[in-house]
Formats: C-alpha cells, sequence, structure tokens
C-alpha cells in the first residue's frame, strides 16, 4: 500500500505504507491520513533528524541477517545463494519527507497525507 504526502511547499511524496510507519509513529501521527501543521514542522524535523542519528549508530541486527539467510531466493542461474545484502537505512528512506517538512517550515505551510 501507498501514502502519499502532500504540501503546497514541495512535490508530492510517495512511499510505502511500511516504511512512512516508522516516520509517523515517531511524530505521534496516524497511518491512514493526518497533518502535521506549520507549528509542528520544525520539532518533526527535529525529531526525525535524532532518529536518523539513531539509526546510524546501529547495523544491521542479527535477526535481520538470521531471517535472510533462512528464505533463500534463486539467482539467475537457480542456485538458493544471496546477493549481498543491499541495506536502505533509515535515512535514505526518510529523507524526502524530511526535505518536505523542512521547506514546509521555512514556506509556512502544512504537510497532509491520506486526504
Amino acid at each position: 500500500m501507498l501514502i502519499t504526502f502532500k504540501s503546497k511547499a514541495a512535490a508530492d511524496i510517495v512511499m510505502y505504507k511500511e516504511h512512512a510507519q516508522r516516520i509517523l509513529e515517531l511524530l505521534d501521527k496516524d497511518i491512514e491520513r493526518g497533518i502535521i501543521v506549520k507549528e509542528d514542522a520544525a520539532n518533526a524535523v527535529a525529531t526525525i533528524e535524532e532518529a536518523i542519528a539513531d539509526s546510524r549508530t546501529h547495523s544491521v541486527s542479527g535477526l535481520v541477517q538470521h531471517d535472510v539467510a533462512e528464505h533463500p531466493q534463486p539467482n539467475e542461474d537457480g542456485d538458493h545463494e544471496h546477493a549481498p545484502i543491499e541495506n536502505i537505512s533509515f535515512a535514505a528512506r526518510a529523507f524526502p519527507l524530511l526535505e518536505m517538512l523542512r521547506a514546509a517550515h521555512e514556506q509556512g505551510c502544512d504537510v497532509v497525507w491520506g486526504v
């Protein structure tokens, strides 16, 4: 499922709900629909930046690596060996919304989704 973030300050941002959920949980917001008003945009930016800094201090957990090893997918030759794990960091996933929130704060606009 997809979620679209909208603001007059920036182009729409489309994310998978599962990726947006972590960000919205940090902000105590509902995944289905909501608003970050212009007055709260600066706090939202600070909260996300703090979570990004925290995420950079933690590597991929052993549980994730174990899960990948337990569920091998066949490669082009039909072998069940994994390609190297390519993790997309929380920072990379959060960046577009973070930029939208920064622009919304600077321009005095709200950010909405699910409407």
